[in-house]
């Protein structure tokens, strides 16, 4: 059978990054496995600017943003595979995957990185209701559709969902003719960020409705109608607050999901983001493999996810170099107010402070995120604003974690008085 130190399943920003880390980190024997015909992954698609603000110091498009990274694995000669789909992960790291050119391949890795991304919800994961016609399309395929193929989805569009992708569409629909009639959003806040709710709406007066949600869909072949109405604090349907709206395409952008099949098939942990349970090291609960990226949580801004795909790589060659030394497991818990924490356990001996990554459940202001083992305080910090479409990330001292009064973390909020 053939071996390899590391393997890494997905070659997105995430995928590039922790392969070139694990290159500086001593580990020359690596293998990028990418199921699409280019390196990038979903920035490929992603032409408009926005990318590296972090990063680089500068505003890039996706494109762009991508080919730095590639062009690092091309000059630190690592080899990447791609069209290549991998079928089958087993908890003993080994990887059997398929190409038109070297068939069916398994091998045994060292260690394994999971970069694989992040898929949209459809019309049957939110129980669209109405007619079954062609015109109801995900954003993030439109988004394809348009930027890749040159194809415009349609005319005359609703987009349902207030994520980053809808959002940015609404903007790339409308410069390329389309009538963007309307943003609905179940929610009563918006799910994006806000520079592109002034950018992608406000700049182009499109309108954005919050507690709303399509009611149903009409047509016979084709979108005809899309009707929103508006919801209660139940998330159900307020008669008489119909709206209706001609049209000929329902974009949807209702949220992505963690593509976790293989990691799940494997027995590893989930969690509440529905991608793995994590240490701080970005090691799942299989020993000796590892996720980062939008397959571990959906993040907000591709500068993160890169950074992410750097520790991963860098916890992975750790782990091939026996440096991995894990001591007592403290577990980390969401608490007050927050969705959810990753790492979700620490693990190893603390040569590094430790970076916690969460969500807020709901908007809030002027509150203080505390960070509790037991009764005891170990950290405090105060935000003057949270919001759910923005991720939080707060750096505390390894020196302040090394002696808690019990192996648990919670991370609440408390509004300040």
């Amino acid at each position: 059978m053939l071996t390899r130190d590391l393997v890494i399943i997905g070659g997105g920003s995430a995928g590039m990054a922790a392969a070139i880390e694990a290159k500086k980190n001593g580990i020359d024997d690596i293998l990028i496995l990418e199921k699409d015909s280019v390196l990038g992954g979903i920035l490929n698609q992603c032409i408009h600017n926005g990318f590296g603000l972090t990063e680089f110091k500068e505003e890039l498009t996706g494109p762009e943003y991508l080919s730095r990274f590639a062009k690092q694995v091309e000059e630190l000669g690592i080899e990447y595979k791609l069209d290549s789909l991998v079928l089958n992960v087993t908890k003993d790291r080994i990887v059997t995957y398929s190409n038109a050119v070297d068939g069916v391949v398994t091998l045994q890795a060292k260690a394994i990185v999971f970069a694989t991304g992040c898929y949209e919800r459809g019309p049957g994961a939110i129980q669209l209701a109405g007619d079954r016609v062609a015109g109801i399309i995900t954003a993030g395929t439109a988004q394809k559709y348009l930027n890749i193929h040159g194809f415009l989805a349609g005319k005359r569009i609703v987009i349902l969902g207030s994520g980053d992708i809808g959002l940015i569409m609404a903007r790339r629909m409308t410069l390329e003719g389309a009538k963007v009639l309307c943003v609905s959003e179940i929610m009563p806040y918006s799910n994006g960020l806000n520079r592109n709710i002034a950018q992608c709406l406000n700049d182009y007066n499109i309108p954005l409705y919050l507690s709303r949600s399509v009611l149903r869909v009409e047509g016979k072949g084709r979108v005809e109608k899309v009707v929103l109405a508006a919801v209660d604090e139940k998330m159900k349907f307020i008669p008489g607050t119909e709206m209706e709206f001609e049209c000929d395409t329902l974009l949807l952008s209702v949220g992505l999901i963690p593509y976790v099949g293989l990691l799940s098939d494997i027995g590893t942990e989930m969690s509440s983001t529905r991608g793995a349970k994590v240490n701080d090291q970005l090691e799942t609960t299989v020993p000796g493999v590892f996720a980062c990226g939008n397959c571990l949580h959906v993040h907000d801004v591709v500068d993160f996810v890169t950074d992410e795909g750097r520790d991963a790589g860098r916890g992975a060659a750790n782990y091939i170099k026996g440096l991995l030394k894990q001591t007592k497991k403290i577990k980390v818990n969401p608490g007050d107010g927050v969705g959810y924490v990753i790492p979700q356990y620490i693990e190893t001996d603390l040569n590094n402070d430790i970076t916690f990554k969460f969500r807020v459940r709901k908007p809030i202001q002027n509150v203080f995120v505390n960070f509790k083992s037991g009764d005891v305080l170990v950290h405090k910090v105060v935000k003057p604003v949270l919001i759910p479409s923005e991720m939080v990330m707060i750096k505390i001292n390894k020196d302040k974690l090394a002696n808690l009064p019990v192996d648990e973390i919670t991370v609440s909020l408390e509004e300040r008085k």
